[in-house]
């Protein structure tokens, strides 16, 4: 195998020059603190600690000092932080030795800041807004100061036209990262001074460790949890290799890992120490791969759980490399419940999978696995951890059966009976085919066979609660949107979203409705308005009050009026013509003809259209009264009357 470590792994010059400077303050007087952390590496901090130097990890535990001398990490601090430790104690001397360890690429960007935000420019950093050196940074800004952490926030970002703009960034920031934010911002047409103030080291170690990972089969990162600089090496190596591993010390790294690949990369952060680096250098350099892959081997046995790499798919057939002398293989039958599944879709060479053991000899020298079984066991373990903990579970269904609906969770089957799938009943649940549903496991019991799931509690449960936000936000007179759910003889009923209101047929309309399926169907969204509420019964209408067709009638329906309207219905003493939706007027049989008329029905019919005179208007009780019979006598008069005055002029 062949191990390459980076030029530039390690201690960058600031982070050096910080930790020998806290190893030169503890030999020489205790107390000593360090404000955060020296570095973000846990061995070095725990080393301190047991030379005597302890952490102060805020400005309250500060100010309860009395005495002693305190390092400024290679991070900085703010402006606020250092003045503090500058304090004088009741006689006017200093309280504190302070020694400034601040890294001098940092320091430069604390002078920046203050010199630029002091000339009134906006300062723009670009890092992570928790990370101390930013918490520095910021410390040092008299002005307007925002944190572009990533390319959202640049896309995000705007202020007004006139504001001058200065760019920084965190020492440790990704470079392509840094000139990809001021691209974006740049586009916006801002006044913008960019200082690339990305420490030299660190672009020249993100560079490197980009190289390498390019020509390695593998990399080892190296660094503590919470160094940022590290974590960036990380997410730089993983882009050009897939197998990259972060671990802080050697008894992170697991050699049996390696056992595949023939080159390995090693790369450290700025606060790793040489002795860690070297120590994982010099165990990979000296353990050849003969000795990781012989060390490797795994002894099975039916039963056992192994993991292994797809090395080969077919459609019927997985191949696995297991770390043993011979391959594993899954059949078709034992990868998946689910019928006729082209295996060459749902995995590819490389994956990473694990299996369970069947046979350690299937009569050709290779190993019979299971994946299914495997899975089924998980996803039975998983079903009980969530009956007993009530867990909402969301899964597809994978079948409509002719009393419910069967779901799988990890090759485990669950039963949703009918009664159990929604809080209505559904006739047909063909339409939960291939939906992906929740649910909660109401009974478990594997021995059985008998896994149930429960939709129906948790629809109950979400309607509970939607009608009681419903309810407290609506009120008699309120226009609301709403669903047709339901359509009957009678009228519509309507989802407004946690509770059903009732349109009854007779507030539909002003005028007549003769049957509401003609009008509405189910899924039609309507806009109501609420009637009336009676305890959870809500009554709607369409019949808004602005559109009643009375509220202008005793003008437009005047007495003397000559109007037209349609047959609406007849009885025996009269018909009834409709002048408008909603304002209907009476036709009495005795007023229809000059002519006896003994049944209405004897000489109209529904639909007809009628001209007549309104002989009577009554607004209070909403009633109108017409004549066509006096019509025809003011006609026959003026025909008399025009028959007079020819003769006259004769």
């Amino acid at each position: 195998m062949k191990v390459e470590l980076a030029k530039t792994a390690g201690f960058c010059f600031g982070v050096k020059r910080a930790v020998e400077m806290v190893y030169q303050q503890a030999e020489n007087a205790l107390p000593v603190y360090t404000y955060g952390p020296i570095i973000h590496n846990e061995e070095v901090v725990a080393d301190l600690e047991n030379k005597g130097v302890k952490v102060i990890n805020n400005k309250k535990e500060l100010e309860e000092l009395k005495e002693g001398t305190i390092v400024i990490r290679s991070h900085g601090v703010s402006k606020e932080i250092q003045d503090s430790m500058m304090a004088l104690d009741e006689n006017g001397n200093p309280k504190f030795t302070v020694v400034d360890a601040t890294c001098p690429f940092v320091k430069k960007i604390h002078k920046i800041v203050l010199e630029q935000s002091g000339q009134g420019r906006h300062i723009l950093i670009a890092g992570d807004k928790k990370h101390p050196e930013v918490e520095g940074i910021i410390g040092w800004c008299e002005g307007t100061v925002t944190v572009i952490g990533d390319k959202n926030d640049a896309e995000n970002f705007y202020t007004n036209r006139d504001e001058k703009l200065t760019f920084v960034s965190q020492t440790t920031y990704n470079y392509m990262n840094f000139k990809e934010l001021v691209e974006i911002i740049s586009k916006k047409g801002y006044d913008i001074n960019v200082l690339n103030t990305i420490c030299n080291a660190t672009e020249e170690r993100q560079i490197e460790a980009s190289m390498l990972a390019k020509r390695s089969d593998a990399v080892i990162v190296i660094g503590g949890k919470q160094s940022s600089n590290t974590r960036k090496l990380f997410e730089i190596c993983k882009q050009e290799c897939a197998d990259t591993y972060y671990i802080q010390t050697l008894s992170d790294l697991d050699l049996e890992q390696f056992k595949s690949f023939r080159s390995v990369g090693i790369t450290a952060g700025a606060s790793t120490p040489n002795n860690i680096i070297k120590e994982v250098h010099t165990s990979m350099s000296e353990t050849s791969f003969e000795q990781l892959l012989e060390e490797s081997l795994v002894t099975i046995h039916n039963g056992k759980v192994v993991e292994g790499t797809v090395i080969h798919v077919k459609e019927d057939e997985i191949v696995l490399n297991i770390g043993y002398k011979a391959d594993g293989i899954i059949t078709r039958n034992e990868y998946t419940n689910t019928p006729n599944v082209d295996l060459r879709t749902v995995v590819k060479e490389g994956d990473a999978m694990q299996a369970k053991v069947l046979k350690v000899n299937d009569g050709e020298g290779q190993v019979l696995l299971s994946y299914k079984r495997l899975a089924a066991e998980r996803g039975s373990k998983k079903l009980e951890e969530a009956f007993e903990s009530k867990e909402v579970l969301k899964a597809k269904v994978a079948a409509v059966l002719d009393g419910g609906l069967s779901v799988i969770v990890d090759e485990s089957r669950v039963f949703i009976p009918a009664s159990l799938v929604s809080d209505t009943y559904e006739k047909n649940l063909d339409k939960y085919k291939d939906q992906e549903i929740e649910f909660v496991i109401s009974e478990f019991n594997p021995k059985r066979r008998r896994i149930i799931g429960d939709r129906k509690q948790l629809l109950v449960v979400k309607k509970q609660q939607m009608q009681k936000e419903l309810f407290e936000k609506i009120k008699v007179g309120d226009v609301v949107t709403g669903t047709v759910k339901n359509v009957t003889d009678f009228g519509v009923f309507i989802d407004l979203g946690g509770a059903d209101g009732l349109l009854h047929i007779s507030e539909m309309s002003w005028g007549r409705v003769e049957n509401p399926k003609k009008v509405f169907k189910v899924g039609d969204e309507v806009k109501t308005f609420i009637k009336d509420i009676a305890g959870e019964k809500i009554a709607l209408s369409l019949k808004f009050p602005d559109s009643n067709p009375w509220i202008d009638a005793e003008e437009k329906y005047a007495v003397g009026s000559i109007v037209t309207g349609k047959v609406a219905r007849m009885t025996d003493f009269g018909a009834f013509i409709e002048l408008d939706p909603g304002v209907d007027a009476l036709l009495h049989v005795s007023q229809i003809s000059r002519e006896h008329v003994e049944k209405p029905s004897s000489v109209l019919k529904i639909g007809e259209e009628i001209t007549a005179k309104i002989v009577d208007f009554n607004f209070e009780d909403k009633k109108i009264s017409l004549s066509c019979k006096v019509l025809e006598m003011e006609a026959v008069e003026e025909e008399k009357a025009e028959e007079t005055a020819e003769e006259t002029q004769e």
